[in-house]
């Protein structure tokens, strides 16, 4: 229900935002402001997405918890798509989104109504062990199939050495 009122309400708002800015400056310095956030908002999310990529390669090396680097990744790659979308509107969330403060208070925001069950550094894996476990036996049946043709013969689906 909130990703089908966001469908309907953002362009709905961007619209009116359009409408509202384009009678009050015209319309060439209103496209001009929707390119330059574009090409400004680029800029920022390559020099943000450097530092998160940094701060990501960083928790790797540490063994440090790499969910916050992850999410403040995840959230300045969705102000991208927000900054080069066409409007007033996405272009606020966009460049507040590059903001680490507003990104660290959604990730608490975040933090607080997401449960996460299990966290795994490492290749070590620990299956529980289950009594019933014969190890690395797996049960099958087969049969051999032998081929219709004669070693060394073409399979039919190409012409053969002999046959140019």
């Amino acid at each position: 229900m909130y990703l089908f009122l966001a469908f309907l309400l953002v362009p709905i708002i961007e619209i009116a935002l359009f409408i509202q800015v384009g009678g009050l400056i015209g319309l060439w310095p209103t496209l001009a402001i929707v390119v330059l956030t574009a090409v400004l908002g680029t800029w920022l999310v390559r020099t943000q997405g450097r530092m998160a990529l940094g701060q990501l390669q960083r928790a790797f090396s540490e063994l440090d918890d790499p969910t916050e680097p992850l999410a403040h990744g995840a959230m300045i790659l969705f102000s991208g798509a927000l900054l080069l979308t066409p409007g007033f509107f996405t272009d606020a969330v966009g460049f507040a989104l590059l903001v680490p403060g507003v990104r660290v208070a959604v990730f608490r925001y975040l933090r607080a109504r997401v449960s996460v069950t299990r966290f795994q550094m490492g290749a070590q894996f620990h299956a529980r062990h289950d009594p019933r476990d014969r190890g690395d036996i797996i049960d099958g049946e087969y049969t051999e199939v032998r081929p219709r043709r004669e070693p060394g013969q073409p399979s039919g689906w190409v012409e053969g050495p002999d046959r140019h």
